[in-house]
């Protein structure tokens, strides 16, 4: 037998990103596949533009008005990026004392369940008047909406932690700190994981809802325009960048997923299953 084939160099493994890409390419051919049906059942039916337009004149619309509405996402972008981290900052610290403190978890956890009761759209106008009509509401309720998914999955994650384990590291000598970044983290990534991508799922929505209370710019003041005065492409091509913005968001932290926990069963291919 000759050493050839173990002399070969090993083929490198593909960037996060590339990896990303092969699992997404399905999903980004049946999008061009449902623009392209969308394209051709408008004009084979005859439906009017003020109704559903084509994709074509979306796009040929948010070109002619692209600085207006550019101007307008970042102004949104801001908000749902700001409003998801200051959720995420708060919460899980705050899951974490929940999930150790028997206090926390029969007093101030079903204070936050109450608080999530509150329709948001409904206590949005209370932050207006408390906060004017800058940044600062718009953030809160983007942090609002993002905050009770992320509290939830990681104090069930922090809670998933194998009692035996922790004790078997407590024979071994580590202490709290180490106990805590060795075990009881990485066992509760998984549930902290789920909860922010449900929180990056709803930050979008969050912006717009806020927006659409009080604002004099960002996407979701330029889609209420839009809509009042019937100018269906804009109101497409704002939904569809909203969408885009929400997906960016999310994919960024299932791209931190896996970078941070590719061990966990989430992380495998579909069909591939442990012996």
């Amino acid at each position: 037998m000759t050493n050839t084939a173990l002399d070969q160099p090993a083929e490198a493994e593909p960037s996060p990103f590339l990896a990303w890409l092969r699992k997404r390419g399905g999903m980004i051919l049946v999008f061009l596949a449902l623009f392209l049906l969308w394209e051709y059942a408008v004009k084979l039916f005859g439906v009017k533009e003020y109704l559903l337009p084509p994709p074509s004149k979306v796009w040929t619309e948010f070109l002619k008005r692209s600085d207006t509405v550019m101007q307008g996402a970042w102004v949104t972008t801001t908000e749902i990026v700001a409003g998801y981290l200051l959720a995420i900052v708060v919460s899980v610290p705050l899951s974490l004392a929940v999930a150790r403190s028997r206090f926390m978890e029969e007093s101030v956890y079903p204070l936050i369940v109450f608080l999530q009761i509150i329709p948001k759209i409904a206590i949005a106008p209370l932050f207006i008047i408390w906060l004017g009509f800058g940044f600062t509401p718009k953030l809160l309720i983007v942090f609002l909406l993002c905050f009770f998914p992320i509290v939830v999955s990681s104090v069930a994650g922090f809670k998933s932690v194998d009692p035996e384990i922790a004790d078997f590291a407590r024979t071994t000598g580590a202490g709290g700190w180490r106990l805590f970044f060795k075990i009881s983290l990485p066992q509760a990534l998984p549930g902290i994981f789920t909860g922010l991508k449900v929180g990056a799922a709803l930050a979008a929505t969050a912006a717009v809802v806020a927006e659409f209370v009080a604002a004099d710019r960002g996407l979701g003041y330029l889609l209420q325009q839009y809509n009042g005065n019937l100018e269906t492409p804009m109101v497409f091509a704002i939904i569809i960048l909203l969408s885009l913005i929400g997906l960016a968001v999310y994919y960024v932290v299932e791209l931190i997923e896996k970078l941070v926990i590719p061990w966990h069963v989430s992380q495998r291919p579909a069909g591939v299953t442990g012996v």
